[in-house]
């Protein structure tokens, strides 16, 4: 729940802390931020620009998609390394979409609170119930997160944005980033079959190089298995991800016509530890 995290929330204008005044989060300066009915809290500055963030259709495809288990091994591999983690205090999830793998990482670590940070309230709405110990926070990836200082004791990234310095800020010394991003090989069959945007060779030498200036690589794995997707999974795979905003309607469907039922699709991602 929201109040859970309360303590760790900070002002994204003033940076002070925020406490709460009935239905709104307020800091000394006297900025106020209201309550949303559905759970969460809108920590985004005036100026924000919310473009980017992932539409009610895209949110309820990953919401369906994630809920069939198609995922269940990544979602294992993260939970496994949180646990091994052993993490003091919040967990943050940046980029956290639907909060399904911060209730999972939750699940492993009894007693820890989660942050849920995303731009879309779409999202955030269903993160504000995915789990009694996640509190949902809307606010932008690129800008000064919303969390105090060495707030938290780990900190989840998981096909998101990556934002190093904000990243340190908010990590305790010692405390452990856990990214999980998708390899070349990853949906590979149907980026070849339905021109779906592809992912970089040198994807995962990027974001150590990003992240080197702030945070020290520990460990990473790789986990890669096989998907059995029908139509309406493939669909559903294609809705909830970057390529649903370059995807026209009519070509893809006319593309899922040429695939067999059901197809088998590579998995393949890297779960990544660094250490601040």
């Amino acid at each position: 729940m929201l109040q859970d995290i309360e303590h760790y929330l900070a002002c994204p204008l003033c940076a002070q802390d925020l406490t709460r005044h009935e239905r709104a989060l307020r800091c000394p300066a006297g900025h106020s931020f209201d309550l949303a009915k559905q759970g969460y809290v809108s920590l985004l500055a005036g100026d924000a620009h919310t473009g980017t963030g992932d539409t009610a259709e895209m949110v309820a495809a990953r919401a369906d998609f994630l809920a069939a288990g198609h995922y269940r091994p990544i979602v294992d591999a993260l939970a496994e390394a949180a646990a091994a983690a052993d993490p003091e205090g919040l967990v943050a999830d940046l980029g956290a979409g639907t909060g399904h793998y911060l209730a999972h990482v939750l699940d492993a670590l009894p007693g820890r609170v989660g942050a849920a940070l995303d731009i879309s309230k779409y999202a955030l709405r269903r993160a504000a119930k995915a789990h009694p110990r996640i509190g949902a926070v809307v606010c932008d990836a690129w800008r000064p997160l919303p969390l105090r200082d060495a707030s938290a004791g780990l900190m989840l990234n998981v096909f998101a944005p990556r934002n190093g310095p904000e990243i340190r800020r908010v990590l305790r010394p010692g405390a452990t980033l856990l990214l999980v991003s998708p390899t070349a090989r990853h949906l590979r069959e149907l980026v070849d079959a339905l021109g779906l945007l592809s992912v970089d060779e040198e994807k995962q030498r990027r974001i150590d190089e990003k992240l080197g200036p702030y945070l020290t690589p520990a460990r990473q794995r790789q986990v890669e298995f096989t998907l059995r997707l029908g139509p309406e999974d493939v669909r559903t795979v294609v809705g909830m991800g970057p390529s649903a905003w370059h995807t026209d309607p009519d070509r893809l469907a006319a593309a899922l016509a040429d695939l067999p039922d059901p197809v088998e699709v590579t998995a393949s991602v890297t779960v990544a530890a660094y250490r601040r």
